[in-house]
């Protein structure tokens, strides 16, 4: 993608769009609570690392964007700054939950001057980073104003606009079925253009590690993350 050739591109000074990873630093705090019975919270938190190292490795392949990560808690900065490739910008969450927090890192690459500012989860391991690129390339056209990356369990995995939107964000009732379709009715009383991209699926779940072994037995994936799934499964 080559953002500043498309005829409907944005003004000279506009920075491309912001891609922003949600992290939780491993070990720093719990993850993905609801593999720990399957797993142990100890292997739990091994396999969001690799969740998160090959998520920031293929964030890095994107063409057109500036990658960054959204990291929690804000007192682990050193710990999670050892674990990032170099070219990604690093930005404690802040918020006293994931809806303000989401608002506060958009609206601050949005002030910062980028031409759209993308959020993207840390747990949807095989996701095509074409997706990635095509949010990024909506919001830089200008051709919507905010896109949305439906999962299967009803949340989404990425959530992108190009102005601050507080609204999407505010009492949502989050890890829930009922996140995604509160968003677009959102968007839609706000009068806002919505792109919608492919639907894909986080693991949080012992079914959603499972259907990630089988599709990976088929497909391959991310690295880390393939190797960790081949030994649990064998």
């Amino acid at each position: 993608m080559e953002p500043l050739a498309s005829a409907r591109a944005g003004p000279p000074s506009a920075r491309v769009p912001a891609v922003a990873v949600m992290a939780k630093v491993p070990g720093a705090t719990p993850v993905k609570s609801r593999l720990h019975p399957a797993l142990t919270p100890d292997r739990a938190t091994e396999l969001y690392r690799c969740f998160l190292l090959d998520r920031l490795d293929a964030i890095a392949t994107v063409p057109g964007i500036e990658p960054v990560v959204a990291f929690t808690p804000a007192a682990s900065a050193d710990a999670l700054q050892a674990l990032v490739p170099a070219g990604f910008r690093c930005l404690p969450q802040r918020g006293p939950d994931l809806g303000a927090r989401l608002d506060r890192i958009l609206a601050t690459l949005i002030a910062d001057g980028h031409r759209g500012a993308i959020a993207i989860d840390s747990d949807s391991p095989t996701l095509p980073m074409d997706y990635v690129a095509e949010a990024a390339r909506v919001l830089w056209s200008g051709a919507a104003d905010v896109v949305v990356g439906p999962c299967d369990d009803g949340g989404y995995y990425l959530i992108g606009v190009g102005a601050p939107r507080p609204e999407l964000f505010e009492r949502m009732p989050w890890s829930t079925s009922d996140v995604l379709p509160l968003t677009l009715q959102r968007a839609k009383d706000l009068g806002l253009r919505l792109h919608l991209l492919r639907s894909w699926f986080d693991v949080d779940t012992e079914a959603d590690l499972r259907r990630l072994h089988a599709q990976m037995a088929s497909d391959g994936g991310p690295p880390r993350t393939l190797a960790f799934v081949r030994d649990l499964f064998g």
